[in-house]
């Protein structure tokens, strides 16, 4: 493996540590029940985006040595929705840190948030599409994916969890919450940018 995982790695850590429900639900949770009470929800979360990442590189992967022109489709597909994606994190405003939480969430419901989550499902479709180069075959691209997205996901939710509290105090007005989101959209959006450097 010729290619270097560090524009997959920063695709990941920014793609991960942008608002979505994973991190709102963490940030939400830290702030309700503290981070060690919030640990089996991150850790389901991230396990959940590992094999999301995975399940979409392994099956892909193959339909992409079948059909080398569909990973710039793909690649073309991906770059728009996480554009879209960053323009939407860029307008929005405070997160909503009032989800009534009787108990902290579990393990398995951590887990289903992100095979639900079309954000998973698009990060994963699209750093496979993207960094298909960086694997020899579907089963190493897939083990690549599913550790680094795995990775990225537990760093990124502990940081939003431990955070949680803190942001509450701190970003008191809308205005503070629409500027960390412009950020965090610009980010995003940057990240897209590594997707097309020359292989």
């Amino acid at each position: 493996m010729s290619e270097t995982i560090l524009p997959l790695v920063l695709f990941a850590l920014i793609s991960t540590a942008t608002p979505g429900i994973a991190t709102t639900l963490s940030t939400a949770s830290g702030a309700q029940f503290g981070f060690r009470r919030s640990v089996p929800l991150m850790a389901g979360s991230a396990a959940g985006l590992a094999t999301v990442a995975a399940a979409g590189a392994a099956g892909l992967a193959g339909l992409l040595a079948a059909v080398p022109s569909l990973q710039l489709a793909m690649k073309i597909a991906g770059s728009l929705y996480l554009i879209w994606l960053a323009i939407k994190i860029g307008r929005s405003g405070p997160p909503n840190l009032d989800i009534s939480m009787a108990r902290p969430n579990s393990f398995f419901g951590g887990a289903g948030i992100q095979w639900m989550n079309p954000k998973g499902w698009a990060m994963g479709l699209g750093a496979a599409a993207s960094f298909a180069a960086l694997a020899d075959g579907p089963l190493q691209l897939a083990l690549l994916l599913g550790a680094v997205f795995g990775l990225a996901a537990a760093f990124s939710l502990s940081l939003w969890c431990a955070a949680g509290t803190l942001l509450a105090r701190l970003l008191k007005t809308e205005r503070q919450w629409r500027a960390l989101n412009i950020v965090l959209g610009l980010l995003l959006a940057a990240s897209i940018l590594q997707m097309w450097r020359p292989v």
